[in-house]
């Protein structure tokens, strides 16, 4: 008989993000002007929504370039994150615009329907792939309302070598495999960040705002 007691088996992707590499990653994202071209991001999805988010909470946030845009957008919005880098989940405390709480998001049990946007950018992209349903269902679970993921988009799966290390980036149709394991949601927009936008350069990724429509 198995022990259901037995701690889960922590992934590859888990060790790369609290390792070395996540702490190398903090340091090439400390950049005032990451946090204005999100800003240009979030904008188009606070006005996707209508005005209507009053609270946040970010799944994989790092030191929270993207809290920190939104928060520039909704000073009176309710923020959180979760955040598996101890380092970087102390760097987005000591900011002190947000709850963190310092945990893989494989570990995470959002309450439901805490937040009006649950939401993720650039986290997807390298969570093991069979850990990404139970990942989408927490998603969806937090969202009071909206769920918004920001990722490397490709129509199927594909693995991608990531600064010479295998295993730990992976680009698909995220939005997608949500919508069609939550049909509950519904697309409202989505959009494409270049990074040689004149203006707000980011990664190349498309981002997409859902709805709850039940």
């Amino acid at each position: 008989m198995s022990d259901s007691t037995q701690p889960r088996t922590v992934t590859q992707q888990e060790v790369f993000w609290t390792g070395d590499f996540g702490k190398q990653y903090i340091e090439r994202n400390r950049d005032e002007r990451l946090v204005e071209n999100n800003k240009a991001l979030f904008a188009k999805v606070v006005a996707a929504s209508g005005g209507t988010i009053g609270s946040a909470i970010e799944f994989g946030a790092n030191i929270g370039n993207n809290l920190k845009a939104l928060r520039d957008l909704l000073p009176d919005a309710e923020l959180a994150a979760i955040e598996i880098n101890p380092e970087a989940a102390a760097h987005l405390s000591a900011w002190g615009g947000a709850e963190v709480t310092v945990a893989s998001i494989l570990d995470h049990d959002p309450v439901e329907g805490s937040h009006d946007l649950a939401f993720t950018k650039g986290v997807l992209i390298h969570l093991d792939p069979e850990s990404l349903p139970s990942v989408y269902d927490k998603l969806v679970k937090a969202s009071r309302r909206w769920v918004m993921v920001c990722e490397y988009y490709n129509p199927t799966p594909v693995e991608i070598t990531y600064r010479g290390q295998s295993g730990v980036l992976f680009k698909r149709d995220f939005a997608g495999e949500i919508l069609d394991r939550h049909p509950e949601l519904r697309l409202v927009d989505y959009g494409f960040t270049y990074h040689r936008d004149p203006e707000h350069p980011l990664d190349d990724s498309t981002w997409f705002l859902l709805e709850k429509t039940s």
